[in-house]
C-alpha cells in the first residue's frame, strides 16, 4: 500500500511532531530541575543533596550514640556518666526524628558507602567490648569512644554549615554547641580515671 503525502502535509505533520516533542522535553526538564535526588533515588525538593546525605549519615551516627548512652545507663555506676548519657540520649533522640523528617522516609539501610569508620563510629567489636565492660573499665571505654564519636559528628556537621534553611541551621548550631561542651566535659572526666 502506498500513501501519497504532499510536501505541505508532510511539513505540517513534521512541525506538529516537533512541537509535541519540544513540549514533552520542556515539561520533563522543568520537573527534574525543581527537585533534587537523594541517594535512594527519591525526590526531596525541600532539602539539598548535601543536607539529605548529612541526615542519612547522622541518623546512624546519632543512633549509635543513643545505644552507647543506653549501655552507660546499664553498665556505669558513675553518676556523672549516667547524667551525661541521659543528656546525650535526650538531645540526640529528638534530632534523629527531625532528620528523618528531612528525608521523608527515603533513607535506605545500607550506609556502607558513607565510610562510617572515618567519623568516630565505633566498630562492631568496640560496641561488643563496651557492652561487656563494667565499672571503671566501662567508663574509660565509654568516655574515649564518645569523645571520638562527638569529634566525628563535629566534622560531619561541616556538610550543613552553610545551609540557609532555618531548621538545618538550628540543628547545626545545636550539634556544634552541645557536642563541643560534652567533649570538654568528657575529657575532664576521662582525666580522672
Amino acid at each position: 500500500m502506498q500513501i501519497n503525502v504532499s510536501k505541505k502535509s508532510a511539513s505540517l505533520i513534521g512541525g506538529a511532531i516537533a512541537v509535541l516533542l519540544a513540549g514533552t522535553f520542556f515539561l520533563l526538564g522543568s520537573n527534574s530541575s525543581s527537585m533534587s535526588m537523594d541517594h535512594s533515588g527519591n525526590s526531596s525538593s525541600k532539602y539539598s543533596a548535601d543536607e539529605v546525605m548529612f541526615a542519612q549519615m547522622m541518623i546512624s551516627h546519632h543512633e549509635q550514640a543513643v545505644l552507647m548512652s543506653e549501655l552507660a545507663l546499664k553498665n556505669s555506676s558513675d553518676p556523672k556518666i549516667i547524667a551525661l548519657a541521659n543528656q546525650i540520649a535526650g538531645a540526640q533522640g529528638p534530632e534523629i526524628k527531625e532528620m528523618k523528617k528531612w528525608i521523608g522516609g527515603a533513607m535506605g539501610t545500607d550506609h556502607s558507602g558513607h565510610n562510617m569508620d572515618m567519623n568516630g563510629m565505633l566498630t562492631d567489636t568496640q560496641v561488643a567490648e563496651l557492652a561487656q565492660a563494667t565499672g571503671p573499665e566501662f567508663d574509660r571505654l565509654f568516655l574515649s569512644g564518645m569523645i571520638a564519636h562527638h569529634e566525628g559528628a563535629l566534622d560531619m556537621a561541616a556538610m550543613i554549615a552553610d545551609s540557609t534553611k532555618a531548621d538545618v541551621k538550628l540543628l547545626y548550631e545545636n550539634i556544634m554547641t552541645s557536642q563541643s561542651a560534652e567533649i570538654t566535659e568528657m575529657k575532664a572526666l576521662l582525666a580522672s580515671y
